[in-house]
């Protein structure tokens, strides 16, 4: 009788025990691919803020600084290009070119000692730069969550299991080549 019992033990540990490390395996990997995606729509928040934000920036700075129209369309490009949608990898492309059209645009702002003392275009630049920080915190905490899914679908033996019901890397929230370049005005 005590043959039988520790018999059915083993069994049940050894049909058990793979399923239960399957289970726990594959939920971790669906909170963990949740917690991407949940990233990823406050980093979508923020640019939609920025996004919003923008044309009264650049219609402000118009009014001084009317030459400068490849950085006005440089700006209308991208947004354009982020209003399109996409994969994550476009936007995420799209979203470096406009942040370099800024950059180059509060540039140009310096230049300009009346539009810098505008109250209209403080307030819009200040809601810009608190709205930059807010997504750069964003940014992170994306690509923090991208890091830790992508090592943990990489390892063996989850990357069996990650393989076996589709997971995948996820991409990353990169900083562009263009914005390691300080932007530069010439008259």
């Amino acid at each position: 009788m005590k043959k039988t019992w520790i018999i059915i033990i083993a069994i049940i540990i050894l049909i058990g025990l793979p399923i239960m490390v399957l289970t726990n395996t594959y939920n971790t990997l669906v909170a963990m691919d949740e917690n991407i995606a949940s990233n990823w729509k406050q980093v979508e928040n923020l640019m939609q803020r920025r996004y919003d934000l923008i044309p009264n920036l650049v219609e402000t700075t118009k009014g001084y600084a009317s030459h400068e129209e490849k950085v006005f369309t440089d700006i209308a490009n991208a947004r354009a290009r982020i209003g399109q949608g996409g994969s994550r990898e476009e936007i995420i492309e799209a979203n470096q070119e406009l942040s370099s059209a800024i950059s180059r645009l509060l540039v140009i702002a310096e230049n300009y000692p009346e539009l810098q003392a505008s109250q209209q275009f403080i307030r819009l630049q200040d809601e810009l730069a608190g709205t930059e920080n807010r997504l750069a915190v964003a940014r992170q905490d994306y690509n923090n969550a991208v890091q830790r899914f992508n090592q943990r679908i990489r390892r063996f033996p989850t990357s069996i299991i990650a393989n076996k019901f589709g997971f995948t890397t996820q991409p990353y929230f990169e900083m562009s080549t263009d914005a390691a370049e300080a932007p530069k005005v010439t008259f």
